[in-house]
C-alpha cells in the first residue's frame, strides 16, 4: 500500500511547526531538542516527496543538503553515525527555471 500524499504533507507542516518551536526555544547550539526535530523534520520531508513521487510521479524542488560535495565523498559510504548533518539550502543555479 502507498503512503497518502495528504498525510505525508501533513506529518511535514507538523513537523516544521515543530522544529519551528525547538529552534525558539532553543538551548544553545548542540540542543538535543532542536537536533531531534530536525533529524523529525528531513524524515517527514523525504517521506512527502516520496509519497508525491509515488502518487504523482511529480517531486518537490527541494534537496535534503549532507554537507558533502559531488566530488569529496558519496553520501552512501557514510555510516550512521559519522552522517553529516543535512541542511537544505536551496536550488542551484541550474536548477532555476527563470524563463517567464
Amino acid at each position: 500500500m502507498s503512503a497518502d500524499p495528504r498525510q505525508a504533507l501533513a506529518t511535514f507542516v507538523t513537523a516544521l511547526e515543530r522544529h519551528l518551536e525547538a529552534s525558539a526555544s532553543r538551548r544553545g547550539e548542540d540542543d538535543p531538542v532542536v537536533i531531534a526535530a530536525y533529524d523529525d523534520l528531513a524524515d517527514a520531508f523525504e517521506a512527502y516527496d516520496d509519497a508525491l513521487l509515488e502518487a504523482y510521479g511529480e517531486m518537490t524542488p527541494l534537496d535534503i543538503y549532507t554537507g558533502l560535495d559531488d566530488e569529496d565523498e558519496d553520501e552512501d559510504d557514510l555510516d550512521d553515525e559519522d552522517e553529516t548533518p543535512r541542511r537544505y539550502t536551496g536550488l542551484d543555479d541550474e536548477d532555476l527555471d527563470t524563463d517567464d
